[in-house]
C-alpha cells in the first residue's frame, strides 16, 4: 500500500545530463497505503521442494468446474515459462472455485464457492475459520448452505461485526489430509469509501471488489488461527498462497479486470461471462467499470494492461510506462522474474495512493491528471511514478514472498520502499536516489526521528507512527543493513530471500537468519537497534 503524503520533485534534461532534484515534505495526514552492483547469477525461478505424498480420503469432487482438485494444468497459461515448474510442486495449496454474478448496478454479488483445503500443520484441526471482510468494510456478506464434503454443517458467526465464520469439521482433519468446504454467499457493496481506504466500494462508477468472498484464515503453528480483525489503517488480509478458478457474470457494458488471466468468454444480449484462472496467488481481486479504456505494453513474456476512464488517458499511459520500466528493473535486480503472463493496473476511488494485489494494482484516480496536483505543490507526475513503482515492487514482497501484513508489515512495506529507492537509483542515478531517500527521512521526521522499532504490528503504532516508521525508517534499515554486510553480500542475500521464500511465508526471524548466513556475522545488535521491540530480550545468535 502507499498513502497520501506530500513531496515534490523537478526533473529536467540538459544536453546529455539529467539533473533530478526532489524536495520532499510530509503530509500531516494519516497513513499511507502504498500501501547496480552485485548482480546474481542467471535468473532461475524458484521451485519449492516436492511435498510428501498426501493421503487420499474420500472427498467431494469439484462440482463448479470440471477440473480435478489437484490438476494444475489450467494455471500454466498464466505463468511465464520459468515459473511453470512450480505447478508440479504445490498440490497441497488451497484451491478456490468461485462462480458468481454481479448485478446490473455492480453493487451486489451472488455466488457459490468450493474450497479444497489441506491441513499443512503438525496438529489435528477440528475447525476451519473464514474471514468475512465485507462485514468490516462497510458492506455485508451472508453465507448459507455450508457443507463439508457434501454434508451440511452448522457455521457460526463470531468476532467484530460477524467478520469471522467458524465451520466445525465433521471429523478431525489429520496432518496432510484434505477436505472440501462448499457454500453460497451474497455480498452487498458500499457506495462510499470507508475504512481501510475504500478497497471495497463502488464509487464514481468504478467497482473495487477486494475481499468480497469468504477467505480461509491462516493457521500458524505457534499462533494458531489468525482471526483477529485488521486495524482500520494498513492492509486487510494475511493469506496463504492458493489457486483460483473463477467464473464471473456481469453486465455486458462493464469491463472486468481481475487477478490472473481470462481463458474463456461467452455473451448474451445483456451479460458476458468470463472464466478466469489465477494462481498461485494470495488473493483474488476484481475491478469493473463501463468507463474503462485499456492501454497495453508487452515486456518479455508479460502483457501489461492499464485501465482508466478516457479523461484519465494520460495518467493511464504514464502508469503503464512506469510499470514496464520498474518490472524490468526488478526482474534484473532480484534475479527472480515477475512470474505471471499478465500484469494489470486499474484506477479506482481509493483514498490511498495505491494498493497491491497479486498480478494487479489499484491506483487512486486523484493522481492521474498530469496537469494538476492532488497534493499541493507536488506534480501528479511525480506522485504517480513513485506510487506505481511501490505497488509493482509488492509483486515480489507480499505477492511472491508472503508475510503477516498485520503483525509484521515491515517485511513487505519497508522492503518495498527500499526497492523503490533502488528503482530511482537505477533509473535516475545518484541524484534520483538521494531525492527519494530524502522523502524517507522526511517521513521518519514526522516523529522527530523517534527510535521506534520498525517490526511492530500495525495496531501497535499510534497516530502517524505507522507511516513514519514502517515507510520511512524501515527502508533506511535495509540501506543500513547493506552498509553493514556489504552491497554485494546484501544483493546476494535479497536474491536468495526471494528464491527461498517464493510462494511461502517469511518472518522477521527467517529474514534475519538468512542475512546472517550470507554475511557470516551476528546481526542481533543491528536488529535490536532498528527492528525488535525495545522490551524484547531475544538471545544473541
Amino acid at each position: 500500500m502507499y498513502g497520501k503524503e506530500l513531496f515534490q520533485g523537478v526533473c529536467y534534461v540538459s544536453g546529455e545530463k539529467m539533473k533530478i532534484r526532489f524536495l520532499f515534505f510530509l503530509f500531516g495526514l494519516s497513513i499511507l497505503l502504498i500501501g547496480c552492483s552485485g548482480r546474481g547469477e542467471t535468473a532461475v525461478f524458484p521451485t519449492p521442494a516436492t511435498p510428501a505424498t498426501l493421503p487420499t480420503p474420500d472427498i467431494l469432487p469439484p462440482t463448479l468446474f470440471p477440473v480435478a482438485w489437484q490438476d494444475r494444468s489450467p494455471f500454466a497459461a498464466g505463468l511465464i515459462a520459468e515459473a511453470r515448474p512450480v505447478l508440479d510442486t504445490l498440490p497441497q495449496f488451497p484451491v478456490y472455485h468461485l462462480v458468481f454474478t454481479l448485478n446490473d448496478t455492480l453493487t451486489a454479488v451472488d455466488g457459490q464457492m468450493q474450497l479444497y483445503y489441506t491441513n499443512l500443520e503438525n496438529k489435528t484441526l477440528d475447525v476451519l475459520y473464514f474471514h468475512l471482510f465485507p462485514n468490516l468494510l462497510g458492506g455485508k456478506i451472508e453465507v448459507t448452505k455450508t457443507q463439508e464434503n457434501g454434508q451440511p454443517v452448522t457455521a457460526v458467526l463470531q468476532s467484530e461485526q460477524n467478520s469471522i465464520l467458524k465451520i466445525p469439521l465433521k471429523k478431525p482433519l489429520q496432518p496432510s489430509q484434505s477436505t472440501i468446504i462448499s457454500l453460497h454467499f451474497s455480498t452487498q457493496i458500499p457506495l462510499t469509501t470507508g475504512r481501510n481506504y475504500g478497497v471495497f466500494a463502488n464509487v464514481n462508477d468504478i467497482l473495487a471488489l477486494a475481499h468480497f468472498y469468504p477467505q480461509i484464515a491462516v493457521f500458524d503453528e505457534h499462533e494458531g488461527w489468525n482471526i483477529a480483525p485488521p486495524a482500520p489503517a494498513g492492509d486487510v488480509v494475511y493469506a496463504d498462497t492458493a489457486f483460483y478458478l473463477v467464473q464471473v457474470t456481469a453486465p455486458k457494458e462493464a469491463t472486468i479486470v481481475t487477478s490472473g488471466i481470462e481463458t474463456a468468454r461467452t455473451e448474451t444480449a445483456e451479460t458476458h461471462t468470463l472464466t478466469i484462472v489465477a494462481g498461485p496467488m494470495r488473493d483474488f481481486y476484481l475491478a469493473a467499470s463501463p468507463r474503462f479504456i485499456r492501454h497495453t505494453k508487452t515486456l518479455n513474456q508479460t502483457t501489461i494492461h492499464s485501465y482508466a476512464p478516457p479523461e484519465l488517458e494520460d495518467g493511464a499511459k504514464a502508469a503503464l510506462t512506469t510499470a514496464a520500466t520498474s518490472l524490468n528493473i526488478f526482474n534484473t535486480r532480484f534475479q527472480t522474474p515477475y512470474p505471471y503472463t499478465e500484469f494489470d493496473i486499474v484506477t479506482t476511488a481509493t483514498t490511498a495512493l495505491g494498493i497491491e494485489y497479486p498480478g494487479i494494482i489499484a491506483l487512486t484516480e486523484n493522481i492521474y491528471n498530469p496537469n494538476t496536483s492532488y497534493i499541493p505543490g507536488l506534480p501528479n507526475t511525480i506522485l504517480l511514478e513513485s506510487t506505481t513503482v511501490h505497488e509493482v515492487a509488492h509483486q515480489w514482497f507480499y505477492g511472491l514472498v508472503g508475510n503477516d501484513q498485520l503483525d509484521e508489515p515491515w517485511l513487505d512495506e519497508s522492503l518495498t520502499q527500499y526497492a523503490t529507492l533502488l528503482y530511482y537509483q537505477d533509473r535516475y542515478g545518484t541524484d534520483g536516489a538521494q531525492g527519494f531517500r530524502s522523502s524517507l527521512e522526511n517521513r521518519w521526521a514526522r516523529t522527530n526521528y523517534a527510535n521506534i522499532p520498525i517490526g511492530l504490528p500495525v495496531s501497535a503504532y499510534a497516530d502517524n507512527e505507522y507511516g513514519a516508521i514502517v515507510y520511512g525508517r524501515g527502508p533506511l534499515f535495509f540501506e543500513r543493513l547493506a552498509e553493514v554486510i556489504g552491497e554485494d553480500t546484501f544483493d546476494r542475500f535479497l536474491q536468495q530471500y526471494i528464491r527461498q521464500f517464493a510462494w511461502q511465508t517469511a518472518t522477521t526471524d527467517t529474514l534475519k537468519q538468512l542475512a546472517e548466513n550470507n554475511c557470516g556475522c551476528d546481526l542481533t545488535p543491528l536488529f535490536r537497534e532498528w527492528v525488535f521491540p525495545h522490551e524484547s530480550e531475544l538471545p544473541d545468535s
